[in-house]
């Protein structure tokens, strides 16, 4: 049981600070601390022949030391009353051999005495300081809270997803269901049957939508709810002392290890292969053979003019193909940032001859990447009204974009790390969607 507050002070005053036990033949400095005598005479020989005193490092020139009988008296009295010196209420001693357990064994990994780490079962073993292994393993708990934490936001937002798409589906089988029973009522007892036969099928539609959407929601949900667990425990151990925070260490980490990253990777499954439409290059973009690269050149080339050609003051160019339905992703990477340039997806109906409205309203989605002097550094943004200012954590040397086409969404990424960069509010696409690229001076693009 733990000493009282003034038997733990009565302790304190009577124990030496240098060995930590009950004075023996206390002495008094001439500062007026006390200490065994046989410490302080041991802690002046030391190394350099330090003559200063260990608690307020007062120098002593005389180094004289004055017997304090009545501290003596004191230690003895204290001694009879049984209590314990300073040194066993500090706790964290070793069991074997009642010494501070400072050190840390990596191989069994377990906090250790000096007189541990001399003995056979640990002498072959690397042993560092108890804090070094403590801030060690703190270490690499706090690096599993950034990636669960990013983790937890792909869940978050696969969940959305979900949700919004099972929404979707399950409006168009009401609306059907609406419409096939203003048919029904139409041609009443002829229809009869017909209405019946198309009103089950329906229901089961609907039925298998339900049960689907519960089974990806709650499977969605227990992964969030076992993250969410996982990282508060994470951060729990983190602030736990040396000892506790290494206590079942292992374990800690192994459940980390065991996580199953999801993630946006999955996108990647719909990666198709986009090539560049040369009769819609701008006279000013050179594109090489195959359509997968074009680079802003300072002299026009020789072009027709075309309906399809952008002859504006954008320099542009769209994908060969155009997409009316499905999920599709591709990757662009800057080989020359040069002033800029801008990806995403643009309506076949954009504007050709005239300047572009970059904006959702002129049907574009994209995300731009500006330079206006020598000494700036670029800045990211996606081009709404008015454009958003993007921080992308790291600078991206690819450009995912990912095109969900009936969920109304267009994602762009960075490519290596997939770091979500925006995600333009949800619009029912209605037009045939291409891949646009616009290009400014000294800029070129592979398509990868």
């Amino acid at each position: 049981m733990a000493a009282s507050q003034p038997e733990g002070n009565l302790q304190e005053e009577a124990s030496c600070s240098i060995c930590l036990e009950f004075s023996s033949d206390p002495v008094i400095t001439e500062c007026g601390h006390n200490f065994c005598r046989r410490c302080i005479m041991e802690y002046w020989r030391g190394p350099g022949g330090n003559a200063s005193c260990p608690q307020c490092k007062e120098k002593h020139i005389l180094q004289k030391l004055v017997a304090n009988r009545q501290l003596a008296n004191v230690v003895e009295n204290i001694k009879q009353l049984q209590l314990t010196p300073k040194k066993a209420l500090e706790g964290g001693l070793c069991t074997k051999h009642q010494e501070h357990m400072t050190l840390y064994c990596e191989e069994d990994l377990t906090a250790i005495c000096v007189v541990c780490s001399m003995s056979e079962e640990h002498k072959s073993h690397t042993v560092i300081p108890i804090d070094e292994a403590a801030q060690d393993h703190k270490v690499k708990l706090q690096d599993w809270l950034s990636p669960l934490r990013k983790e937890m936001g792909y869940m978050l937002e696969s969940k959305l997803r979900e949700e919004e798409q099972y929404h979707t589906l399950r409006n168009k089988v009401r609306a059907e269901k609406q419409k096939i029973a203003s048919e029904i009522e139409e041609l009443h007892q002829l229809l009869r049957e017909k209405e019946q036969t198309l009103y089950q099928r329906l229901e089961e539609m609907e039925k298998t939508i339900t049960m689907e959407e519960n089974a990806n929601i709650s499977k969605l949900s227990n992964q969030i709810t076992s993250l969410e667990a996982l990282i508060a425990d994470l951060e729990k151990k983190c602030k736990e002392p040396a000892l506790e925070l290494l206590k079942d260490v292992r374990s800690t980490l192994d459940r980390c290890e065991e996580v199953k990253f999801l993630g946006p990777e999955k996108i990647k499954k719909y990666k198709v292969t986009v090539t560049l439409d040369p009769d819609t290059a701008h006279h000013e973009l050179l594109l090489s053979e195959g359509g997968r690269r074009v680079r802003r050149t300072d002299t026009a080339q020789p072009l027709p003019d075309t309906p399809k050609r952008f002859t504006s003051c954008d320099t542009c160019v769209l994908g060969s193909e155009g997409f009316t339905s499905g999920r599709h992703y591709w990757e662009v990477q800057p080989l020359q940032e040069g002033w800029g340039w801008t990806v995403g997806v643009a309506a076949e109906s954009v504007e050709r001859k005239e300047e572009i409205t970059w904006s959702p309203e002129g049907g574009v989605w994209a995300v731009e990447r500006r330079v206006y002097d020598d000494n700036d550094d670029g800045q990211y943004s996606a081009l709404t009204s008015p454009p958003t200012l993007l921080s992308p954590r790291e600078e991206p040397l690819k450009l995912g974009v990912y095109l969900d086409y009936e969920g109304g969404r267009l994602s762009l990424y960075n490519g290596d790390s997939m770091e979500l960069l925006y995600t333009f509010p949800r619009a029912p696409f209605t037009h045939r969607l291409f891949p646009i690229f616009r290009l400014y001076w000294g800029a070129e693009l592979r398509l990868v």
